[in-house]
């Protein structure tokens, strides 16, 4: 027993060893990293337990500033610090120039632009002490007094975890963070700041994804979802009462008593009001950092997280407002999130956000409008909350403008809205944007806003204002900008004034007609050149000074050229069709032909086959080309061949032209009436074989059996009972037409026609 008592551990020794130096990164401040050496001495002095531990210790220079003299400065630190031996004082003089001369934009930045991860500090409970780490388990017992004890307690663990170095630590420590969540679990209905800064504590940690686990594992994230919802409830009970003394206050304004009382009520509710916006930040800004998990996402939704959040937009704190809709632009990507906003009307509340002064409130808005204005229905709720012009004007924020550029242009893709623009002062902001760009290539977002907007005949009409559309012409033509002249196409499309303008580019147009100019850029000016139905043009002068009658031939082979190129190229040669000179020219160039040779190409393309029929309308229209059209070609054939096309606009276009041929032609005439009459009586005798028997039906369709004496032969097998210019005529001679004009009591005029009413 005396052995052992003479061993027994009696002296400490304590060594401090390899002191470095360093500045923070973000404070002004210097970093002390030391390592600690202690060793338990026998009684003999003979060393029996030994460990090393690496510490680190933060000195803060308040007083730090542009003015302080740093060769003082530095004698004091070494002086007050034992760490620092007196042989780096030239070493720490040098760091403390280094924090004084270096730029603390950064920290400006954090104080403009708050983001999920990074709150500003809770002030709401403010302590003289300062926490330490070695202290932790001190906090931890104060954890089980009284409120205001767990209060102290949870801000100096909440200092400690302020600072990311300290949370592997705290981490560690499962009786402190079971403590807490224990205390906010019981305790957060008795004390908002109690709530708010244990929460704050869970937030430190939900900044970084390797702890989420943690908070998950303590539930924290479902606990928040249900002091939100309590708090929420809170604030409409307020808001009931003040209403209450409020209008008791109004009916009778001569009872002072009743004024004063509604003024307490309204400074309490204010200061609650504080509290409680700090609380639903942090609260947020926590469940936010968890939502990075899609299926922690999923549960919060299934909890009516998105109603919870468009009723806080109602509020007023741009904090607590951006931690809202950073939220919801998270959520707005998910479908089903997307359509419970439009069903909470968020559109509406965050209209009155746009414009507003704090910065990243307005471009995370923004931002969170943009993914909502993909779907339609919420385009149109943003244009009738006036939101339009709001946009327009935020095209003069060079911060904001690519974000507002990108709405307007899908509120631009809805003919319904195009026309709104004109009322704005988008245009006029879009054209000197236009106007001046010193790049080559003009940002998407812009000309292809421009582009849709062109599409409109009032907006054509203020854009071509001025020197409007010489300006882009001669941008278009400069650079071969295929997007621009796509611009300049659509304005072309507008009849009246707008029209009229393009009577000086006529020949800028032509001139990029040609196989030297790229194929899109081609394709844009000849659907140009196509869309000028101008009067006053004469289209003669302008092919044959530009040459434009072989390179139109050419292009007409199919598999000459790309289909879009040679349906403008079609479509050109409608238009020049219009007049009588080109449409003889044209005709004697062999072009009508090729139109042949091509619609044969491509007769399951109702495009191509409605544009070459219109300029056969076109040649057949004018006396000069007539003949070479009816006698010269077999374009009246199939034209009969597309008559009964399923297309309308096909069909229509046919119709007109087979009628002016067959007044021309008496031969085509003739057969276009049997044709058309093929197919009436056709269609009647399928209507006819097709109709069910019954006791009242007519006994002459069917035998007495029932059965059709067509029996099972095709319809069309049946020549005899097919119509012809003179009646119906039997093959036999066995049924004449009086007959069966007599069978159908009149159904059949005196010409054998059938009556299609």
């Amino acid at each position: 027993m005396d052995n052992l008592q003479t061993g027994d551990p009696r002296y400490l020794k304590r060594k401090v060893k390899g002191c470095t130096l360093d500045v923070h990164p973000t404070e002004r401040a210097l970093i002390v990293q030391y390592e600690v050496e202690a060793t338990v001495l026998g009684e003999l002095g003979i060393p029996m337990v030994g460990e090393r531990k690496e510490c680190q210790k933060i000195i803060r220079l308040k007083s730090l500033n542009a003015h302080t003299d740093t060769a003082s400065l530095a004698r004091k630190v070494v002086e007050e610090c034992r760490l620092i031996h007196s042989s780096k004082l030239l070493e720490v003089e040098q760091l403390l120039f280094y924090l004084q001369n270096r730029k603390q934009s950064n920290d400006n930045q954090e104080k403009k632009h708050i983001s999920s991860r990074e709150l500003k500090p809770y002030t709401g409970v403010e302590l003289d002490e300062e926490a330490s780490i070695n202290s932790i388990d001190e906090y931890v017992e104060l954890l089980y007094e009284d409120i205001q004890e767990k209060i102290r307690g949870a801000t100096l663990i909440f200092q400690l975890a302020r600072n990311p170095d300290n949370l592997e630590e705290l981490i560690q420590n499962e009786a402190a963070i079971g403590a807490l969540a224990r205390v906010l679990r019981e305790d957060w209905k008795q004390s908002v700041d109690l709530a708010t800064t244990i929460i704050y504590v869970f937030f430190c940690f939900s900044s970084f994804s390797q702890f989420h686990g943690l908070v998950t594992h303590f539930k924290i994230g479902a606990l928040c979802m249900n002091i939100i919802e309590h708090e929420l409830k809170r604030y409409d009970l307020w808001q009931d009462e003040l209403q209450k003394k409020k209008k008791a206050y109004e009916e009778f304004s001569e009872n002072q008593n009743l004024k004063k009382e509604h003024e307490k009520s309204f400074r309490k509710y204010q200061s609650l009001l504080i509290k409680q916006e700090h609380l639903l930040r942090v609260a947020l800004g926590l469940l936010l950092n968890l939502a990075e998990d899609t299926r922690t996402e999923l549960k919060m939704r299934n909890k009516n997280i998105v109603h919870m959040l468009v009723k806080i937009l109602d509020r007023e704190d741009e904090e607590l407002l951006l931690v809202v809709v950073s939220f919801l632009k998270k959520l707005s990507i998910f479908l089903e999130n997307k359509n419970d906003m439009a069903e909470t009307f968020a559109v509406e509340k965050l209209a009155r956000l746009v414009p507003c002064e704090h910065e990243e409130l307005l471009s995370t808005n923004l931002r969170l409008l943009l993914n909502l204005s993909f779907d339609t229905t919420l385009r149109s709720h943003m244009v009738q909350a006036g939101l339009l012009p709001r946009f327009s004007s935020l095209l003069a924020d060079e911060g904001q403008r690519q974000l507002s550029m990108c709405i307007l242009y899908h509120i631009s893709m809805d003919d319904r809205f195009k026309s709104m623009f004109a009322d704005t002062d988008c245009i006029p902001q879009l054209m000197k944007m236009l106007c001046d760009c010193v790049e080559k290539e003009i940002d998407v977002e812009l000309i292809s806003l421009c582009i849709n907007l062109a599409a409109n005949k009032s907006n054509a009409r203020i854009i071509c204002e001025g020197n409007g559309l010489k300006r882009l012409m001669k941008r278009a033509l400069k650079l071969k900008d295929v997007l621009m002249m796509k611009m300049i196409r659509n304005l072309s499309q507008h009849n009246g004034p707008t029209k009229s303008l393009f009577l000086d580019h006529v020949g800028e147009l032509a001139a990029q007609i040609s196989e030297e100019e790229a194929e899109e850029f081609v394709i844009e000016s000849l659907g140009t050149l196509a869309n000028l139905t101008i009067p006053d043009l004469d289209w003669q002068l302008v092919l044959k000074e530009f040459n434009l009658v072989p390179y139109l031939k050419d292009r007409l082979k199919p598999g000459s050229a790309e289909d879009d190129l040679i349906l403008e190229v079609v479509i050109m040669i409608g238009t020049v069709s219009m007049d009588d000179s080109c449409a003889a020219m044209l005709a004697k160039s062999g072009i009508i032909p090729a139109l042949i040779e091509l619609l044969n190409a491509q007769q399951e393309d109702d495009e191509f086959v409605c544009q070459i029929v219109y300029v056969f309308y076109q040649m057949v229209f004018h006396k000069a080309t007539r003949d070479v059209i009816v006698k010269d070609t077999q374009a009246p054939a199939y034209l009969i061949d597309l008559m009964h096309d399923s297309n309308t606009e096909i069909r229509k276009v046919c119709d007109n032209t087979l009628d002016i041929i067959a007044e021309y032609d008496e031969e085509w005439g003739k057969k276009i009436q049997n044709e058309k009459f093929r197919w009436y009586n056709g269609q009647w005798l399928e209507m006819v074989e097709n109709r069910p028997l019954d006791e009242a039906g007519e006994p002459f369709l069917f035998g007495e059996d029932g059965e059709s004496f067509i029996g099972e032969r095709d319809i069309m097998e049946r020549p005899d009972l097919f119509y012809s210019p003179d009646g119906i005529t039997s093959t036999d001679g066995a049924i004449s037409p009086e007959f069966y004009t007599d069978l159908q009591d009149g159904e059949l005029g005196q010409s054998g026609y059938m009556s299609r009413y």
